[in-house]
């Protein structure tokens, strides 16, 4: 997948996002920064990649988000050859799910 360019990109956004707190504020910024409708995208490729990692198959994706065959495929491809971005919050949440359990051993 193409990557953008440090020519391409402007640093202040992701600078921004990396100051916010809690998921308080990390929600009024992404209420101010976007549409509804864009909003709702993301929204919806994330829960797309989310039923991915669980194994979950198109067809049963789609019904239950509504996502179209194509968002689907794109968002099964970032989670196969992209940046891995996705890949380090799933990990993460693994991690922290895991935590509690450790510590009650």
């Amino acid at each position: 997948m193409a990557r953008i360019t440090k020519k391409e990109k402007s640093d202040g956004l992701y600078r921004a996002i990396l100051t916010l707190r809690n998921e308080e504020e990390v929600y009024d910024f992404f209420q101010d920064l976007c549409t509804v409708t864009e909003l709702r995208a993301m929204e919806q490729r994330f829960e797309v990649a989310a039923l991915l990692k669980q194994g979950m198959i198109y067809n049963d994706i789609l019904a239950r988000t509504g996502a179209s065959s194509a968002t689907i495929s794109r968002v099964n491809r970032s989670l196969a050859f992209g940046h891995g971005g996705y890949q380090v919050f799933f990990d993460r949440q693994e991690q922290q799910l895991a935590a509690p359990e450790a510590a009650g051993e």
